[in-house]
């Protein structure tokens, strides 16, 4: 058995078994380091048409209007998760979007309130114990001097947390519009997300990461 002493008079033996223990609790650490904070969603102009009083029926599924139901051509499906900068859900939050209808009008006296009366044209909602919200909608479609865009607002009790705006991945008119040009790159790819055929019409997935 070789017990030549190292250079610190402890047999080499000793120094690997020592480094063997050390070696794990290593690696533990490591892993246990907090992750690197995330970066919040970037916020953007509210816009004109944010409801100048809330529909009636302000629910999850903007297709439906009370009675009536919006004949649709591209309904959509939009979900995500609501999270703070730590990546934990956050509860109690509420998520707004709305919008256009496919002819590209809002419900809005400062648009002549023109849009369909079967298109809700908002909804909200409240999200999970693990932050997730849906709502089904349709495929954002362009209006005179902008591109297709979904309207989204986050709050929190009394606090509003966030409002900005979802953009379609490859949409034509992305690189026209004033707001989305101003943009950074990184801030673009935030908020540009692609819409993705699903059997019941288009899917599309918008992660919200908010300072709470």
């Amino acid at each position: 058995m070789n017990t030549t002493p190292s250079p610190r008079g402890l047999p080499r033996r000793s120094i690997a078994a020592a480094a063997a223990i050390a070696l794990p609790a290593f690696w533990i650490g490591a892993r246990a380091q907090p992750a690197a904070p995330r970066r919040p969603t970037p916020a953007q102009t509210e816009g004109p048409f944010y409801p100048v009083a809330l529909p009636a029926d302000s629910d999850a599924d903007l297709l439906r209007n009370g009675a009536l139901n919006y004949a649709t051509t591209q309904p959509a499906w939009v979900d995500g998760t609501v999270t703070d900068l730590d990546g934990r859900p956050l509860r109690g939050a509420l998520v707004e979007i709305w919008q256009c209808d496919e002819a590209g009008h809002y419900h809005h006296p400062g648009d002549g309130d023109r849009a369909d009366r079967a298109f809700q044209g908002f909804g909200r909602v409240a999200v999970d114990a693990e932050g997730r919200y849906r709502f089904r909608t349709i495929r954002p479609v362009p209006y005179t001097g902008r591109t297709p865009h979904i309207h989204v607002k986050v709050r929190l009790a009394s606090r509003e947390l966030l409002t900005t705006q979802l953009y379609v991945e490859g949409a034509p008119g992305n690189a026209r519009d004033g707001l989305w040009r101003s943009l950074p790159e990184e801030a673009r790819a935030a908020l540009t997300v692609p819409f993705e055929r699903a059997p019941d019409g288009w899917k599309a997935s918008f992660p919200i990461v908010v300072r709470a």
